[in-house]
Parts: structure tokens; C-alpha cells; sequence
């Protein structure tokens, strides 16, 4: 089984759609993605801030600054 951190293998499929994607599906998956973004990573930053900011601060620099992704491009 491969290791994830937000998404899983499942929901990237969905997210990315295509054209054998049902787009209720698809849905349903941003909506759990959504929640776990609104949820459970802010209470997971939360725990770094006040326990390991060094590792906030590496979760920020892959965020804010991912590798191989153009900031330019405008992502979608």
C-alpha cells in the first residue's frame, strides 16, 4: 500500500477525472478533500505550531513552495 497524505489513491483518481470519471463522484471527493483541508489540517497545524514548528515550517516550505511546480502557471 503506497503512503498518502492528503489524498487518497482513490480520490486522486476522482480529482483528476477523465472521462470514464462519474462527475458524482468526483464531487463527493472534493468535498471529503475539502473538509479534510477545513477539519483535520488545521487541527494538525495547529499540534506542530505549538509542539514542533520546525515541522510546521517544512510543511509550509512543500506547500508554499512545491517542487517541479510551476507558481506561474496558475495551477488549474
Amino acid at each position: 500500500m503506497a503512503r498518502r497524505a492528503l489524498l487518497t489513491d482513490r480520490e486522486r483518481e476522482l480529482i483528476e477525472g477523465g472521462d470514464d470519471v462519474d462527475e458524482d463522484l468526483r464531487y463527493q471527493a472534493i468535498s471529503r478533500v475539502r473538509r479534510k483541508i477545513n477539519e483535520e489540517l488545521t487541527t494538525d497545524v495547529e499540534v506542530l505550531q505549538e509542539q514542533h514548528p520546525q515541522l510546521l515550517e517544512e510543511l509550509r516550505e512543500v506547500v508554499c513552495n512545491p517542487k517541479g511546480i510551476n507558481a506561474s502557471s496558475g495551477g488549474e
